[in-house]
């Protein structure tokens, strides 16, 4: 048998955190209906375009990804579509984990190999050859 959590009984947590999810739940429609209005229904990363079918789609990334900070001019907000958002916070977590220093890289087997290291030179060789 499975115990019961300890809140199972209607109590005071569980009050709060239902108020707690249903003013976040208004916050998000809020913003999200501003943001709609301020902006055209295009994914400001790979611009494609929305309709009313596909609105769904359609999200809001907070730029500095602090949900709390929704200035009513939409300065911190951005459309971006499904695919686009999930790949920004990857992006996000990845840069946050790597920012430790070089023990969160070397813990997750980061990259070493800089496929770019020997462009100038491989570039001033090749325009040297040219010009003889």
């Amino acid at each position: 048998m499975k115990a019961k959590p300890p809140s199972a009984g209607g109590g005071q947590l569980d009050q709060v955190v239902a108020a707690a999810r249903r003013n976040r739940e208004q916050r998000e429609r809020d913003y999200r209906e501003q943001a709609l209005k301020l902006y055209p229904w295009i994914c400001g990363r790979c611009a494609r375009e929305f309709n009313r079918l596909n609105l769904h789609e359609l999200t809001v990334h907070h730029r500095d990804h602090n949900h709390d900070h929704n200035p009513p001019d939409g300065s911190n907000w951005e459309l971006l579509c499904l695919y686009c958002h999930d790949n920004e916070h990857q992006r996000y977590e990845e840069a946050r984990l790597n920012a430790g220093g070089g023990s969160a890289g070397a813990q997750r087997g980061g990259a070493t190999h800089n496929p770019f290291a020997n462009l100038k030179t491989l570039l001033d060789t090749r325009k040297n050859s040219r010009s003889n």
